[in-house]
């Protein structure tokens, strides 16, 4: 039995998807050169008011549609005070004791969730780059929407944290909220952790981990702050209520400052921005734009289509990666054969061009196409995957790849017969083997008239002429 209890509570803090940021017309990009696409708004020069970006809202209405929050049909931004380098106007603006949802949950997986605190809208700050001649401040992110997703301390095992995240990012994902890649940073995580005696009813003391990039970066951290505070209680010692970062090389976590006390933010409401007044209209239009979630989605995959469920949890980790398998079934390809093509041959050649499925320049006709020229003979499964590749670099119809490839399907005796006998004259000792009983030998025989066929001839007869050709000496 484990003497101590974990105890995990995750903030989560996801970019919305929108074209500017969320009180300015500055573009929502933060790439680009340093401090290129800031905006008067962003850093509270003289005069300057703010607006709410009206996208940023729908959006944040979405997301906590999507997790079961309950929208507070009036919420309020307020200013949140402190002074650092990377936060121009001296506040950044967002919600405190009027967020925009409360409740909610993000399933866990086998029927459990974690249980969501609230929801509620900020901009981000900035970025400091730290460097040998000291540390640069840019500003290209500062006045991006953000919401911040705060998980009640439900979790008990940081396998459960890379659960939460996981599955947080494929809801968000899959209803169009926000793009959540935790490289690029439009999805970040704090991750707040206790242990407490087995038996306990009141938390430990808690320490917050920073720096963490990926769920599984999540989880390695969290694994290591359970080994080191549960060897620090075991021995009698105090956890130190203190922030720390995780430095991933090195596998450990670091102390970057003590929060014996918590800061004072000295919250208010911001004068500047009205009450947010949520209507039954946008809820309605934001709650329809959800579409179908990952888990109903996974479970119809599942009974419409029969496919197993390593297919399921590959077609349904990216809505448009769905849409697109069904779009290809729309256009009378068998299930499995979709799933297979999509998986082994789709997902690759998109992933190589770094495309999405908008932009992918097969469509679900085109590869539907191809396959029907395959069930129907005209070509061989080695043919089909070069005029496929070919059609991605071409955007060419599957007819006119054929063509262009020379790639039409050998079937006919007459044509294959000289292919079989330069074959066996060129594999003297397989040819032998073949003869003597060795069954495995005509493998390297039928290769050499694939590939001197560029792969066009049909293999159960090209199995067929050179077993009648051995047999006949």
């Amino acid at each position: 039995m484990n003497a101590f209890t974990t105890v995990i509570g995750l903030e989560v803090h996801v970019q919305l998807a929108t074209q500017s940021k969320l009180f300015s017309p500055a573009p929502s990009s933060s790439l680009g050169e340093p401090n290129s696409r800031v905006h008067a708004v962003d850093i509270g020069l003289p005069g300057v008011l703010p607006r709410p970006n009206a996208t940023a809202i729908a959006l944040a209405v979405r997301a906590s549609l999507a997790l079961g929050g309950e929208i507070q049909r009036t919420s309020r931004f307020a200013r949140k005070n402190y002074f650092y380098p990377d936060l121009p106007k001296g506040y950044q603006i967002s919600q405190f004791d009027e967020p925009l949802c409360r409740g909610g949950s993000v399933p866990l997986g086998d029927g459990r969730s974690c249980r969501l605190h609230r929801i509620h809208v900020e901009e981000d700050a900035g970025k400091l780059v730290h460097g040998d001649i000291g540390t640069m401040v840019d500003l290209n992110r500062a006045g991006m929407p953000l919401v911040e997703i705060v998980g009640e301390p439900d979790l008990r095992a940081p396998s459960e944290a890379h659960a939460f995240l996981t599955n947080l990012r494929e809801i968000l994902r899959g209803c169009g909220v926000s793009e959540c890649d935790m490289e690029l940073g439009t999805m970040r995580c704090d991750a707040n952790i206790s242990l407490m005696p087995a038996g306990a009813t009141e938390f430990g003391t808690k320490v917050e981990l920073k720096n963490l990039n990926s769920p599984k970066m999540v989880q390695r951290a969290l694994e290591y702050e359970e080994r080191r505070q549960a060897a620090i209680l075991a021995a009698g010692g105090r956890i130190a209520a203190e922030t720390r970062g995780w430095n991933d090389e090195a596998g450990e976590s670091r102390p970057q400052r003590s929060k014996e006390q918590a800061p004072d933010y000295r919250y208010f409401r911001d004068p500047d921005l009205p009450p947010l007044v949520i209507d039954d209209a946008t809820i309605a239009r934001e709650r329809g734009a959800i579409g179908e979630l990952p888990d109903a989605r996974r479970a119809r995959f599942r009974s419409h289509y029969d496919l197993p469920d390593y297919d399921v949890a590959l077609l349904t980790q990216e809505r448009d990666v769905g849409d697109w398998f069904e779009a290809l079934v729309a256009e009378g390809i068998a299930p499995k054969t979709a799933s297979n093509w999509v998986m082994s041959d789709v997902l690759p050649a998109r992933n190589a061009r770094g495309a999405s499925m908008a932009t992918f320049p097969v469509e679900p006709r085109g590869l539907a196409e191809l396959l029907r020229m395959l069930d129907a003979g005209t070509l061989t499964q080695v043919a089909a995957r070069r005029v496929f590749a070919h059609m991605v670099d071409t955007r060419d119809s599957a007819a006119d790849a054929t063509r262009t490839l020379g790639l039409l399907r050998i079937a006919d005796a007459a044509s294959l017969e000289p292919f079989v006998a330069a074959a066996i004259a060129a594999l003297p000792e397989a040819a032998a083997a073949v003869r003597a009983g060795k069954e495995r030998a005509i493998d390297a025989l039928k290769g050499h008239v694939m590939r001197a066929t560029k792969g066009r001839s049909d293999p159960v007869l090209v199995d067929t002429l050179l077993r009648q050709s051995l047999s006949r000496g």
